[in-house]
């Protein structure tokens, strides 16, 4: 009989777990071939940026009597300080008063991980396990000795609102920071275009990379695989895919039901990644062999909505209008009128920027004015139940000279890329 020690059988585990890894990288690097990195010449935001960005809300604070802001961890706090952090129960935010240093609260065990990132000149203000954070926000609220309201960025949670409004006590109100925070992150950066430029290109081959390379009988799951090797091989940090094969490129969002390729497949492509913490959001749709008069003819028409869209932009214009622009050409065409089915049940598009869906929205009840440095998608698909959708989406900025985008518009349904 022969007997195996657990020393041993520990070291076959590595051995075999070795081989895997090894086995699979052999595997992505022979679906990735000739990909390489497009990031390599992509820089961070500078220290010299986050510092004007303080500056930049901090002014604003001081016209509309704000005290200060208070900013959870997520992508404001990344904007403002450099902080990259998640959300946890234990809270970590900045309060960035209208005048004077920021602080930082966080648990005393996180404050080097924290300091690793942090981009700003602050105080930082560790908390331990048993103490109270919301206490140290309040007590920094009062040093700063401004009056006004204490602001919130917007998607702080509502445990945090709650327990700081107790702290600060009934003197000091408390207000919603959405148009502080918007007025500061809505317009981008030369330096931050260039960012969403390099996701943009990473994003697009990587669609490519997958259109040349699918083939019959791949599931949404393998096709998704090949997305996420294909965007970490050319330099991008993955963020999201969506894969809508046949009946499933119906629902904007999807289906959990298994679609396979098959002659005649609609595929429908909508996939993401960051490039030092700013995003990319494209979509394509294409078919898989020849398509029908049916297929071609909702393909043109989506293209053709997402030029009219672009056509509708200038400074001072609602947001909202691109929307209702391309609605009335659809609805001329006999597509559902309102947000209707068969047709375009979405708006026909977001904004973008360090996240994948910020404000303003090309959405018709929104009335944001256009300004120069905003950033959006342009994805007005039209979708039929039972049948097929398509979706194309193409993301662009808002230029002294008109809109300009950051890959071009597809084709034709038989060259999406």
């Amino acid at each position: 009989m022969t007997t195996v020690s657990r020393r041993a059988v520990m070291g076959m585990a590595a051995a075999g777990a070795a081989l895997a890894v090894c086995a699979r990288s052999f595997a992505v690097e022979g679906r990735t071939q000739g990909l390489g990195s497009l990031t390599k010449n992509a820089h961070p935001i500078t220290i010299e940026e986050h510092a004007a960005r303080l500056a930049r809300i901090q002014s604003l604070m001081q016209q509309r009597k704000v005290a200060a802001i208070l900013v959870e961890a997520g992508s404001s706090l990344e904007y403002f300080t450099g902080i990259r952090w998640w959300r946890s129960e234990r809270t970590t935010a900045a309060l960035i008063p209208a005048a004077g240093k920021t602080v930082v609260v966080t648990p005393f065990f996180e404050v080097p991980s924290v300091q690793e990132s942090l981009r700003i000149d602050a105080a930082i203000r560790p908390w331990h396990e048993d103490q109270d954070p919301f206490a140290l926000i309040a007590a920094a609220v009062h040093e700063s000795k401004a009056p006004g309201p204490l602001a919130i960025e917007p998607t702080t949670r509502h445990f945090i609102v709650d327990n700081t409004g107790k702290a600060l006590g009934a003197s000091r109100e408390v207000v919603s920071g959405e148009a502080l925070v918007n007025a500061c992150r809505m317009i981008k950066s030369p330096a931050e275009l260039a960012l969403m430029q390099a996701a943009s290109d990473v994003t697009i081959n990587a669609i490519r990379h997958v259109h040349e390379s699918v083939k019959a009988g791949m599931t949404s799951g393998d096709i998704m695989t090949m997305l996420v090797e294909a965007t970490n091989a050319l330099g991008g940090k993955h963020e999201f895919s969506l894969v809508l094969l046949n009946e499933a490129s119906a629902y904007p969002h999807g289906s959990e039901h298994p679609q396979a390729v098959r002659e005649g497949s609609v595929i429908l492509v909508d996939t993401g990644c960051k490039v030092h913490g700013y995003s990319s959001d494209i979509s394509r749709t294409w078919v898989f062999g020849k398509p029908t008069t049916r297929q071609r003819e909702v393909w043109d028409t989506v293209r053709r909505g997402q030029e009219i869209a672009l056509e509708t932009v200038k400074v001072g214009l609602p947001v909202g209008e691109v929307d209702s622009r391309v609605r009335a050409y659809y609805e001329g065409r006999g597509w559902a009128e309102n947000y209707g089915l068969p047709g375009t049940s979405h708006r026909t598009g977001h904004g973008i920027g360090m996240d994948g869906h910020e404000p303003p929205n090309l959405m018709r009840a929104d009335r944001t004015p256009f300004e120069v440095g905003m950033c959006f998608s342009d994805e007005p698909g039209i979708y039929i139940p039972g049948e097929f959708g398509v979706r194309m989406e193409d993301c662009w900025y808002l230029s002294d000279s008109g809109p300009k985008l950051f890959t071009p518009l597809a084709r034709s349904i038989d060259e999406p890329i």
